[in-house]
């Protein structure tokens, strides 16, 4: 693709939403036709990997990667944009002389790809005279010839375009018509066929699926204007998740609804746009502190910047440094076993077996199986997030299974795992989080944010904000925000909801590293309290 479409491609949508769609455009029939055969799959890598070794490889993997997308952008009665991309080659990342080395090429002829393992050969040998120590991998068992697919009830590429036109154009009449002025929604879908082989003796081909299907309502009134974001989740699943295969909805506080399994984006169309006449009026919030009762559709991304980030190993050293910085959690902490991340009621584990989650698959871009661990527990900082060749830096000999690569012509590097709040013991509603509450405040939905160069001091405002008195939701309220920092915020944590309140919420488009690479990523919790929390006033002075 060259750069005049990519750049047509990448301003359409959400605003200023970057949005990755790169390769080949193609008909949405292209997006349905059939997959490479595995059989060929595996000839096609093994030439990667002799080529390599013949040239002097100690270690060798092959990643052929087939990436397809779908994206629709709708805005009141029309449709603004469709695109289908396609996008396919191999990508061979080597150690030589103890450094590593990586090519890739979207030529999958046999000469081809034996020409491209000699350059990454090449590559880790020219790279080699600037490394001080040695590639050092943890082992991984060579698991042999294996397959994994995201659990999918419905493949969403093989719904009808129109069927999703007609979806989105419903979900912006719905919003119009009980209040909202303006409204655009979108719909992103991807399949990422992926064939993983390495010197190691693995041989894994995944068929991963993932959706969101995100709005951006508007009201405009006599005293200015505002938004409401849809408050459904980017998840790993087929289109169940849109049409109601999957009937699994909750209520939460607030007049809201959570969704778990499905998401109705028509009924959070309708409530939006009675939510944005309501926001026009509410009043604005006092400055001060407050009790804050947070949705998972909320506290997703306040976890996501503050622990996720924060506990990627890479981060912590020093070795990234792009997008907000290092971090806070450094490893003396790690190593006191004793420093306090939150409250004795905060656990936080990283997993990338939940399913319907974005981070869902069977294993990782260097085939590790993926698995669950902590990383908070107790409120103590006890682990992070590290890949083969980090682990033995923080004394573990096994990989956490969580290296990643945007496509097959980047290569792979540490990324985020989906990073969750287990629930409370007990399985309590979000009422009752709420009833003890004399003095706070309700968020829902993701808002803006900013967050320092150590992952520690920072701010976060939401989409929905309700005013708590003695125990009772009392009304709607606006230009909310709170500041604290990473440490004083978990510390805070007081109490959260039960297991039939954990609902997943996640970042489809994840950014990190130079040049930027993004990733889906997903985070889970309950409905939690914090006390005591500091809380501005956002409302602009004119």
């Amino acid at each position: 693709m060259d750069r005049r479409n990519f750049m047509k491609l990448s301003g359409a949508g959400l605003g200023s939403l970057m949005i990755p769609l790169t390769g080949n455009v193609v008909t949405a029939a292209e997006l349905l036709d059939k997959p490479m055969d595995v059989a060929f799959k595996k000839k096609l890598s093994n030439i990667g990997l002799n080529a390599a070794k013949s040239a002097g490889a100690s270690y060798a993997d092959v990643r052929i990667g087939r990436y397809l997308n779908q994206y629709i952008n709708t805005r009141e009665k029309r449709v603004s944009n469709l695109v289908n991309t396609e996008s396919s080659g191999i990508g061979i990342r080597v150690i030589a002389n103890g450094t590593w080395g990586f090519a890739s090429t979207s030529d999958m002829s046999p000469d081809s790809i034996a020409k491209t393992a000699k350059q990454a050969v090449a590559v880790a040998k020219a790279n080699s005279k600037f490394q001080t120590e040695p590639v050092r991998l943890a082992p991984v068992k060579g698991v042999g010839d294996v397959s994994w697919q995201t659990p999918i009830k419905k493949n969403s590429m093989e719904v009808p375009i129109k069927d999703k036109v007609d979806l989105l154009l419903g979900v912006n009449a719905a919003a119009m018509a009980n209040g909202a002025t303006y409204i655009s929604s979108n719909m992103f879908l991807v399949n990422e066929q992926k064939y993983f082989a390495s010197t190691d003796g693995s041989y894994i081909d995944q068929d991963v699926h993932r959706i969101w299907a995100p709005f951006s309502a508007t009201i405009v009134g006599k005293s200015g204007f505002k938004r409401r974001s849809g408050l459904g989740s980017p998840v790993g699943m087929g289109f169940e998740y849109l049409d109601g295969l999957e009937k699994d909805k909750i209520h939460v506080t607030g007049g809201n609804v959570g969704y778990k399994n499905s998401y109705d984006i028509v009924e959070d169309a309708i409530a939006a746009g009675k939510q944005l006449k309501e926001k026009l009026k509410a009043p604005s919030v006092k400055p001060g502190k407050y009790d804050l009762v947070l949705d998972p559709a909320h506290l997703m991304l306040t976890i996501h910047e503050s622990v996720g980030h924060a506990t990627e190993l890479d981060r912590v050293l020093g070795y990234e440094a792009n997008f907000a910085g290092t971090s806070f959690a450094t490893l003396d902490k790690w190593r006191s076993k004793t420093f306090k991340y939150g409250s004795d009621i905060v656990n936080l584990f990283a997993d990338k077996t939940q399913v319907g989650t974005l981070g869902h698959v069977g294993y990782d871009d260097e085939g590790v199986k993926t698995k669950e661990w902590d990383i908070i527990k107790d409120g103590i900082l006890v682990n992070y997030q590290a890949i083969r060749d980090q682990v033995h830096m923080i004394d573990q000999t096994e990989s956490h299974g969580c290296c990643y690569a945007q496509s097959w012509r980047d290569v792979q590097f540490q990324r985020m795992s989906n990073v969750s709040l287990r629930p409370n013991k007990k399985d309590i509603s979000a009422d009752d989080v709420i009833k003890d509450v004399e003095n706070g405040i309700y968020i829902a939905g993701r808002g803006s944010f900013s967050i320092d160069q150590q992952r520690y001091n920072f701010q976060f405002g939401g989409q929905l904000f309700y005013r708590i008195e003695n125990g009772k939701i009392v009304e709607q309220i606006e230009d909310v925000a709170y500041q604290s920092n990473t440490q004083e915020f978990w510390n805070r944590c007081t109490n959260m909801a039960g297991k039939s309140d954990y609902r997943v919420g996640g970042s489809f488009f994840d950014g990190k590293g130079q040049p930027m690479q993004v990733s889906a990523v997903s985070h889970g919790c309950p409905t939690t309290r914090f006390n005591d929390v500091k809380v501005i006033n956002t409302k602009r002075k004119v």
